[in-house]
């Protein structure tokens, strides 16, 4: 009776923890909406809320890393729970840090909102639009344990470098065209590299999907198609 009680509680922690991924996943679509959103309507009260609500994804993966480092502790889970915990810990880490993006987007939408409109402006929303499909496929793959729904976003990553590459190379035309345009076309720049890194960890969860299902990691190289790394011009690899 009492391995009866101690396994049925396990399962309601193991369930707490992924209804937490589930609401800091919410949290994480909305701070990438909301902030793509302030670039294309150039709207700094909105980038002001996005960047103060950063913080709600920090509390969140605190809450997560200590209930799964308590449940380490304290169940020994082994086999797929053992996946559970983990997963949760590597999920949470890949939201936190797309808040991060999200919070670095609604910063340069601040400072891009008080320079002249550039016309590679308009690639962005698109680029935002597939970051929070993928983000919302994985995130739907790992509450219902969905391997080929996570494989199907997970492939969509090239598409995204995609469009990363092509905003790119029109970016840098618009500043060999006029140097005028190279101070608003820069903060463009990191903000589609900071979508493009969002991007890469929406593909981190799918990966964890399929870890935490399958047991195993997800072989083959990941789907690339961001080519800026030779291209001549400002190095965003290692975007803030």
């Amino acid at each position: 009776m009492a391995t009866e009680h101690t396994v049925k509680a396990f399962e309601q922690e193991l369930r707490r923890l992924s209804n937490l991924i589930a609401q800091m996943g919410g949290v994480a679509e909305a701070q990438v909406e909301a902030s793509v959103q302030a670039v294309s309507r150039r709207d700094t009260d909105l980038a002001g809320r996005v960047m103060q609500s950063d913080s709600q994804l920090d509390e969140f993966e605190r809450q997560i890393e200590q209930e799964a480092i308590r449940m380490l502790a304290l169940r020994q889970p082994m086999g797929v729970d053992l996946r559970e915990i983990l997963a949760a810990l590597k999920v949470s880490a890949d939201l936190e840090r797309t808040g991060d993006y999200a919070a670095n987007i609604a910063k340069r939408s601040i400072a891009l909102a008080q320079l002249p409109a550039v016309r590679p402006a308009t690639a962005i929303p698109r680029m935002g639009r597939l970051v929070q499909e993928m983000l919302k496929d994985v995130l739907d793959a790992y509450v219902d344990r969905d391997v080929e729904k996570a494989i199907v976003a997970w492939h969509r990553d090239a598409e995204l470098d995609d469009l990363y590459t092509s905003l790119f190379r029109e970016v840098l035309t618009y500043m060999m065209e006029d140097p005028r345009n190279i101070t608003p076309c820069t903060h463009l720049l990191f903000i589609a590299k900071n979508l493009e890194r969002a991007g890469d960890h929406a593909t981190n969860i799918a990966e964890t999907v399929h870890f935490l299902v399958v047991g195993q990691p997800l072989t083959g190289a990941r789907p690339k198609g961001d080519t800026t790394s030779f291209a001549v011009g400002p190095d965003l690899q290692d975007v803030e």
